[in-house]
């Protein structure tokens, strides 16, 4: 039954790690089409924003997926040595989260405070 729950476990990891790679491909793409796009069209620095905004919430989805993936591979590991590299590797993953939730605030803000005189006027 443990064999069964770690092939289960293992086989859950690299799905799990797959569609993080595949949501951080696709974010990647979109971004990098948007992005060639306000190149050669005058967009309002608003728009360009948002370019990153969304850029910025593909990342903080795939960077979850990989979270839960080493969650899961967490539960079978069985050396400290592992156990360490799992906590470093999700460590980072944690602060890259935090740190692009918080800069996607602050523009928001940012764009919000911009406007609110704008909308007033």
């Amino acid at each position: 039954m443990k064999e069964l729950l770690i092939s289960v476990t293992e086989f859950a990891v690299v799905v799990i790690d797959a569609m993080a790679l595949l949501v951080i491909i696709v974010g990647t793409v979109v971004a990098f089409v948007s992005a060639i796009r306000a190149l050669f069209s005058p967009l309002p620095g608003r728009d360009r924003r948002a370019v990153w905004l969304t850029y910025a919430r593909w990342l903080v989805a795939g960077l979850t997926f990989q979270l839960a993936a080493d969650i899961i591979e967490s539960s079978i590991t069985e050396s400290w040595e592992a156990v360490a590299r799992l906590a470093a590797v999700a460590a980072i993953r944690t602060f890259l989260d935090y740190f692009l939730e918080r800069d996607m605030n602050d523009v928001r803000e940012r764009a919000r405070t911009s406007e609110t005189p704008a909308s007033t006027s």
